[in-house]
């Protein structure tokens, strides 16, 4: 039987340190809900804006696949495998930590705030050597279209991570409407709405609003004004 869960906005958990503001979907740090602990493969998906020039210190991770996706502005990375870089709006990086890896990520911007998406996904294989990896993301493809980037397949398209999940980007025009098929029918989804209302299942959706979705094999999702949403299909 199909189950739909909603996570309204302004139900997140929220914390603000002053240089971060974050929304939390999951329970992370000191946000804590017994009812949103992960779905499934699915740990966390902060929703962060990070003050000018400041950032996350050097701190370690094991066995996560993390993906940030920034919103707006630019996105400082260092980390202990001797990767430095900027990933910007426009761009998906992961990182698998497998046996560990420290890393801090930063605001390149003396003057403008860093917006990001910070989602991590549990693995199906634990100890893996640590890898990293930054592609570019053709908004264009994403346009009235579900544009993959991130598979479980290095040539797939995107970034790839160790998990048997995806994540597509969209973006839609008011009133287009199309039907999203699971790449695996034992998965299940989650319906991140970045910005614009949206209506999945029949059930409606505003911005920054998310909807986990067990038991389908697909959904019909329409624009009620133009929107961009990402889906995460993991497994459960």
């Amino acid at each position: 039987m199909a189950k739909y869960s909603l996570h309204l906005a302004d139900t997140r958990g929220d914390a603000n340190h002053g240089w971060l503001q974050s929304k939390h979907s999951f329970s992370f740090a000191e946000y804590y809900d017994a009812e949103r602990m992960n779905f499934g493969a699915l740990r966390v998906l902060n929703d962060d804006q990070v003050a000018p020039g400041m950032g996350f210190g050097r701190h370690p991770h094991s066995n996560m696949e993390i993906i940030s996706i920034p919103l707006e502005g630019e996105l400082a990375h260092t980390d202990s495998m001797g990767n430095s870089s900027v990933i910007k709006k426009g761009e998906i990086q992961v990182m698998s930590a497998g046996t560990g890896v420290e890393h801090s990520e930063y605001n390149q911007s003396e003057s403008k705030p860093v917006e990001f998406l910070q989602i991590w996904i549990i693995p199906d294989e634990q100890n893996v050597e640590p890898r990293y990896d930054q592609q570019k993301i053709d908004f264009d493809q994403a346009h009235n279209n579900f544009l993959q980037i991130l598979s479980p397949n290095a040539d797939d398209g995107g970034v790839w991570i160790h998990q048997h999940a995806w994540i597509h980007w969209a973006d839609f025009t008011a009133g287009f409407s199309r039907e999203y098929v699971w790449k695996d029918k034992k998965n299940g989804l989650y319906v991140f709405v970045i910005r614009g209302d949206v209506e999945v299942g029949g059930q409606k959706l505003q911005t920054r609003d998310g909807l986990a979705i067990l038991g389908e094999e697909h959904v019909t999702i329409k624009a009620d004004t133009k929107a961009e949403f990402i889906l995460i299909e993991v497994p459960v």
